[in-house]
């Protein structure tokens, strides 16, 4: 039998493949580990490229993982930046309703947060003033367990932390095929290095649809690209937002709308909003990949998508395209906001996972198949939960190396 060079290939540098890798390390001593990243350094997408907010889990159905997994993951996010240095802040944030027509989802979600063991208290608007002197609503709710914190760092130290402990990381690692037999699976790398693992796990955020297969497996899904575009207030506007403050999501689509967020840094940033991505790192509408734009465009959910949201699909794009239109959004929460206080920021891509149907997963997705686990839906709030994401991976590929 040939040699094989570690236990466990985790592909993807992301939050969530480092903190499968720490929770591998941590679980199983001595249980060889590595890590491949296509990039030259981790957390350079998903991971890196969000409003760094530690969620409380309000949004998610009792029960989901999204929910456990996210209040858990709050508190633990927060216990874990503050052990090891890591810049955090737990502000609370405002739910803010602008309409009549809101009210009934904002009551719901109060009820939601209960369930999910989550403190909220109920505001008017004079309440709202006393958090948020600029910000207007009928009614808010105040979720104290939100915060903000460096993603990109967290995934750093975990990164370090898993070396600590005997893994390998590679950077610009970049895996093109995979082969499995009944003892160990096998990846080459772009530079045409080989590696034999008895268990590998795809944790490859964006590309993790075409990395499973690669693998010879069917997902049942495939990753759409959604790109968050941003702006941030200038400097002397910032202290028109003290905390983070967001609309009442729309309960058919898993993005939460145009929020405030004052970040570790002292900046305000605005956004996201939500348009389809031309590439699977589409980070502006010049960045176009043919290939993968048309791999979009032959998925049957992908019109299915288009189809059944049109209408809220017309706002977001009308959005990108109009700063105006953009300020006008911004305007229902921060009234005194005006386009020239807006610069633009850096944009974000969401890894969403759509069936064929054109539903769009609304759970985190992690699926296994004979000495792989594929993790096919991380997005938002998969940063907040990483921690107890990375421990269900490292229970379930652990699990397979002890049966396998």
């Amino acid at each position: 039998m040939t040699a094989l060079d570690c236990d466990v290939l985790v592909i993807g540098g992301g939050i969530v493949g480092m903190s499968t890798a720490y929770a591998i390390t941590r679980a199983a001593p001595g249980t060889r580990v590595t890590v491949l990243e296509k990039e030259a350094g981790p957390a350079r997408h998903q991971t890196g490229r969000n409003s760094g907010v530690i969620h409380s889990g309000i949004y998610y159905r009792p029960g989901s993982l999204k929910a456990r997994f996210a209040v858990r993951g709050a508190a633990e996010m927060v216990k874990f930046c503050a052990e090891y240095g890591i810049p955090h802040e737990v502000t609370g944030k405002l739910i803010v309703a602008t309409e009549r027509s809101e009210l009934p989802r904002l009551h719901g979600l109060v009820q939601r947060g209960r369930e999910n063991g989550i403190p909220v208290r109920e505001l008017g608007p004079a309440q709202i003033a006393e958090y948020e002197p600029w910000v207007r609503g009928l009614a808010a709710i105040h979720v104290g367990t939100t915060g903000v914190c460096d993603f990109g760092a967290v995934a750093a130290r975990l990164a370090r932390l898993a070396q600590d402990a005997g893994a390998s990381v590679r950077y610009g690692a970049h895996v093109r095929t995979i082969g499995r037999r009944p003892s160990a699976v096998a990846v080459r790398t772009a530079d045409g290095t080989v590696l034999r693992a008895r268990a590998l796990v795809n944790c490859a955020g964006l590309h993790c649809d075409r990395v499973a297969r690669l693998a010879g497996d069917d997902p049942g899904m495939r990753i759409v690209p959604f790109r968050g575009e941003y702006y941030e207030l200038v400097p002397s506007r910032a202290s028109l937002v003290n905390g983070l403050v967001y609309p009442v999501p729309d309960p058919a689509f898993p993005f939460l709308g145009v929020h405030l967020t004052r970040g570790i840094d002292g900046g305000v940033h605005i956004g996201p909003n939500a348009v389809p991505a031309l590439a699977r790192e589409g980070y502006a509408w010049h960045t176009v990949r043919p290939q993968e734009l048309a791999g979009t465009l032959a998925y049957p959910g992908s019109w299915r998508i288009a189809r059944r949201h049109w209408r809220y699909g017309a706002g977001e794009l009308r959005r990108s395209l109009s700063k105006r239109a953009f300020t006008d959004a911004v305007r229902r929460l921060l009234p005194d906001v005006t386009a020239d206080d807006l610069i633009a920021a850096p944009a974000g891509v969401r890894a969403q996972a759509v069936l064929p149907d054109g539903t769009l997963v609304d759970d985190f997705l992690i699926s296994q198949s004979p000495r792989i686990v594929h993790v096919l839906n991380a997005p938002s709030p998969a940063a907040t939960a990483s921690l107890p994401i990375g421990r269900e991976v490292a229970r379930r590929v652990l699990e397979t190396l002890r049966t396998g």
